[in-house]
């Protein structure tokens, strides 16, 4: 789960009165201006910010959809300036000079991610306060374990799918599928609701014809849980939310549970596929890895640097004119924050082939008063996700040469088609099945007492949580150790 208040769209209308903005008409000249959501900006987003930078400097004007103008920040202070000073660059998206104007069609790609709705993604200050304070809460009452056994238990699920095929697809039958698992246990949803909230989530954020259908299934499917869990709380963050002190109706409710979905789905999603790839293409990250110089969690905080799983975050607002890396900004103007050419900046990263491991000032969560809530939760759903996945399947390899691997793109994130793989089939039961008869067996030979199962099954969620095992150190003798005392 990435991004600031989970920096996803919200929903597709704008209402309210906008705040206090000073009031004029910005003319731009757009000519020769780089369209974000042109081909060279899809095809190679890496070039494209770099050309930018060479032309513009630290922030460089832009047309969005529909060729409307924006300010993309590619500096790495120069986004973190933004990021901290809320009173500077309002999350509201209301005094965006182009929504004043009316030049937004009513069905741009852009409202989903730009509308303005009663959430903290579109809000600053006490109000933005309260709201965050109740999305964290919430979240944080889920202790390390508990999530982590939430991901261990989906991940063994997804892998028994497919592991006696001895191929698979890791995009469409694992990344894209264990995050909202993971988060409709959290949010106290059924599972049954998983795959069609999989494939809303995901056409919403690409833009497409069908984006706004998809937002009507997901806020109709909120809307009844709110609901229900409304006339029976459980032990969820839906039911959190709603008995929260903040005292949230039941409309604000739904939309954090929105965001938090559809962030924890796209952004983690990307994670995940992109890291396997690095695993399954580059020789050295992988030795890197299952040699023991590399820690998964040191994987993971690599490829926040290098790739991000949103590369540019929609959006912030100028409250007043002012300037910006030499540029001048107007009341009105709209930000788009570029977390992966910040990432980028020669400024503070002069090689980019030098090691990260371990620096978690990268701006893939943001940062301010808006950084991402959900980014410890995301971390343990990639890593146990991931170190899961390559203790089940230890001899998997590409299927595919590199060079057949696809992405799709649009403005906000690239994403990895498929990542087709192959590996020894095994038996369908799985380290599941294998890990509550272990459990069984030993505590059975030690003389334990009923109920040590449930501390045996935390056990391997634990250890399944923590650095890649070496190759002499199976999971099982792990386990044995745990349990033995050792």
């Amino acid at each position: 789960m990435t991004a600031s208040d989970t920096n996803q769209p919200s929903t597709t209308s704008v209402s309210g009165p906008p705040p206090e903005c000073p009031a004029h008409t910005r003319v731009w000249d757009t000519e020769g201006l780089a369209r974000l959501f042109g081909p060279e900006a899809v095809n190679d987003a890496t070039g494209f910010y770099e050309r930018l930078r060479a032309k513009h400097g630290a922030v460089a004007p832009v047309l969005v959809d529909g060729d409307l103008p924006a300010w993309l920040v590619l500096g790495y202070r120069e986004n973190l300036e933004v990021l901290r000073t809320p009173t500077r660059f309002s999350h509201d998206s209301r005094i965006w000079h182009c929504f004043k104007e009316n030049k937004v069609a009513a069905d741009s790609p852009l409202m989903p991610a730009l509308a303005w709705q009663p959430v903290c993604l579109f809000m600053d200050g006490s109000e933005h306060e309260r709201l965050r304070v109740a999305v964290t809460d919430s979240m944080t009452r889920f202790d390390r374990r508990g999530i982590r056994r939430c991901v261990t238990r989906s991940a063994h699920q997804l892998i028994d799918d497919f592991i006696g095929n001895g191929q698979a697809d890791l995009v469409s039958q694992f990344a894209e599928q264990l995050p909202l698992r993971v988060v409709s246990q959290l949010l106290g949803m059924p599972d049954e609701t998983g795959p069609r909230l999989v494939e809303a989530t995901r056409d919403l954020l690409r833009g497409s014809e069908t984006a706004f259908k998809s937002n009507e299934y997901l806020v109709a499917t909120l809307d009844e849980l709110v609901a229900r869990k409304r006339a029976a709380p459980g032990p969820d963050i839906t039911s959190w939310l709603i008995g929260h002190s903040a005292n949230l109706t039941d409309e604000e409710v739904a939309q954090h549970l929105r965001l938090v979905a559809i962030a924890a789905n796209e952004n983690t999603t990307n994670l995940i596929a992109n890291t396997l790839r690095m695993v399954l293409t580059d020789p050295r990250f992988r030795a890197s890895l299952t040699g023991g110089s590399m820690t998964l969690p040191d994987a993971l905080e690599q490829m926040l640097w290098d790739e991000p799983p949103t590369a540019v975050a929609p959006a912030r607002w100028a409250t007043g004119d002012t300037e910006l890396a030499g540029q001048s900004i107007k009341a009105g103007d709209m930000l788009l924050l570029g977390l992966a050419a910040g990432n980028a900046d020669p400024v503070i990263r002069p090689d980019l082939s030098v090691p990260m491991h371990g620096n978690r000032s990268h701006l893939a969560f943001t940062g301010g008063p808006h950084e991402c809530p959900g980014q410890d939760i995301g971390r343990a759903v990639v890593d146990t996700g991931i170190d899961i996945l390559l203790m089940r399947l230890p001899d998997i390899e590409l299927a595919v040469p590199e060079s057949e691997l696809r992405w799709v793109s649009h403005w906000i994130a690239r994403h990895l088609t498929s990542l087709p793989v192959k590996f020894t089939p095994s038996r369908r039961e799985g380290l599941a099945t294998a890990t509550g008869a272990l459990a069984d067996d030993v505590l059975a030979s030690q003389g334990a007492v009923d109920g040590s199962r449930e501390a045996a099954r935390d056990a391997l969620a634990e250890i399944s949580s923590t650095d890649l095992p070496r190759a002499h150190v199976p999971w099982w003798s792990r386990l044995k150790g745990w349990l033995s005392g050792k």
